[in-house]
């Protein structure tokens, strides 16, 4: 069974590219109304948001925003407000990578990751919440990482194992904020999904996540069935160990 979107207003950030491209059509495909995130990629989120309208989106708008600036995020959600309805659908994809050993790591970049990551993610989610109050029905996915909440340890990668981790604290605890509310807040932590600029000499199952994998996580979290699932971290790895790759 596939969830059905037709009367919800989507927004996923991030979505001009890759996963949270993927996302928007998939969304679009259940007939919701799609905001088309993006910060820079104007040409790409423009493709996505036709595509979107020509695979059934109910109604498809194009956004620019910085969603680590309270102020840009205002004009995000406004901007969706004003063309589709209050956003009740709500996807935290964006967050930036940094592959380098800690003790090369400036603090600009440290401090990018944690914001693209882990503030962005507070920031959307405030912004979203008090339509989804008032109207008694949300749904907000934050996409994690793998094994993050296991307390993953690497040389490499400090930021931003540590930004993923807040975010599935982040989830849990607003998860429980909200359970009264009618709004249901999850997570999906793949692994190594298709579209990663490296991949490890090992992978489980033989393969990265598709874009499909991903989707079909975060479509049962938006579900409007499913109203008594939240607080959730669902891993999508192949069943990876981090020890053992």
């Amino acid at each position: 069974m596939q969830p059905d979107l037709s009367e919800r207003t989507v927004l996923v950030t991030g979505s001009a590219r890759g996963v949270g491209r993927a996302l928007a059509l998939a969304a679009a495909d259940r007939g919701a109304a799609v905001a088309v995130h993006y910060h820079t990629s104007a040409d790409a989120a423009r493709e996505v948001a036709a595509e979107a309208r020509s695979r059934g989106g109910r109604a498809v708008t194009t956004v620019q925003a910085d969603v680590t600036d309270p102020d840009s995020v205002d004009g995000l959600f406004a901007a969706v407000e004003a063309d589709l309805g209050a956003v009740d659908t709500l996807v935290n994809n964006v967050g930036d990578f940094a592959p380098s050993h800690w003790e090369e790591l400036s603090f600009e970049t440290w401090n990018r990751v944690l914001e693209t990551n882990l503030t962005a993610t507070y920031l959307c989610s405030k912004r979203a919440l008090p339509s989804m109050r008032e109207a008694g029905y949300g749904r907000i996915v934050n996409v994690g990482y793998a094994s993050s909440e296991q307390g993953l340890v690497s040389p490499v990668n400090f930021p931003y194992f540590a930004a993923k981790a807040g975010v599935i604290m982040f989830t849990r605890m607003l998860a429980g904020d909200t359970q009264d509310d009618g709004i249901t807040v999850n997570a999906v932590s793949p692994y190594v999904v298709e579209n990663s600029d490296e991949f490890p000499a090992e992978l489980p199952r033989g393969r990265p996540a598709s874009f499909e994998d991903l989707t079909r996580a975060v479509l049962f979290f938006l579900d409007p069935e499913n109203g008594y699932v939240s607080g959730q971290n669902l891993e999508v790895d192949g069943g990876w160990l981090p020890e053992r790759v």
